[in-house]
């Protein structure tokens, strides 16, 4: 089997590919693509991918190619698996020889189904702010029990926390935004209509508000929804805010 490159060697290498990356997403295909042909060797063939777990739910976000994806979305519709299980306990996991090892029975036999002899799961460091594991499958049994191997990959991963981790920084920024900008729209077309309710009933901006989320209880509606028929029911466009521009 070819070695790992040296931690130096590694970490530059980490941070060239996150520099060429477009995405993080990028930054993991090509890193677990990178990973999978290093291990590989011959007719032993490895697969990687990166599993992440937020908010309780685990997805897969990263792979070398389609058999590590299929595998990884299985191990996700069981809820239970040795890559699972390195997120959830963050620990190493082994699994020498998928026929044999009962501790995942359900998982291991479809994954054995699909030429999986071995599997690997390392978590990455991730300081808290979300989990995720290296989930390496190969079709050779035994593949991961020699400790130096194992704890190269575990050196490759380490090296690869840092970046998943702005990544995960990244995604929650992105949401974060997404839903200040929802609410801004959504206050936006609410202040809207209850001005257009003012000027119709000729009262002050409390009983307007009050008289709109009457309608929206009796309609069963949310309120930004009727607020924006309305709205929209007296010829205007679709209501913008000013940072839509």
């Amino acid at each position: 089997m070819p070695t790992s490159l040296s931690a130096a060697t590694a970490e530059i290498r980490i941070e060239d590919l996150l520099l060429n990356s477009v995405d993080i997403t990028e930054f993991l295909d090509s890193f677990t693509g990178i990973l999978a042909d290093r291990l590989s060797d011959g007719g032993d063939r490895v697969w990687c991918a990166v599993s992440l777990l937020r908010d309780k739910r685990a997805a897969t976000v990263a792979s070398s190619g389609p058999q590590a994806e299929a595998l990884d979305e299985t191990q996700v519709s069981f809820d239970d698996g040795p890559c699972l299980t390195a997120i959830r306990q963050h620990e190493v996991t082994v699994v020498s020889e998928a026929r044999d090892d009962g501790r995942w029975a359900p998982y291991l036999a479809v994954a054995a189904e699909q030429g999986v002899r071995s599997v690997l799961g390392v978590p990455f460091e991730l300081r808290g702010e979300a989990a995720a594991a290296l989930n390496v499958y190969s079709n050779t049994p035994h593949c991961f029990d020699d400790v130096e191997r194992v704890a190269r990959i575990c050196s490759e991963v380490l090296q690869a926390s840092n970046a998943l981790l702005l990544g995960v920084r990244l995604w929650r920024q992105s949401e974060l935004a997404a839903d200040l900008h929802a609410a801004m729209a959504s206050r936006t077309t609410i202040d809207l209509a209850v001005g257009i309710i003012m000027a119709q009933n000729r009262c002050g901006q409390a009983r307007a508000l009050e008289i709109l989320k009457n309608a929206s209880s009796h309609r069963n509606l949310k309120l930004h929804d009727l607020a924006g028929e309305l709205v929209e029911s007296i010829g205007r466009e679709t209501v913008e805010t000013h940072f839509d521009h």
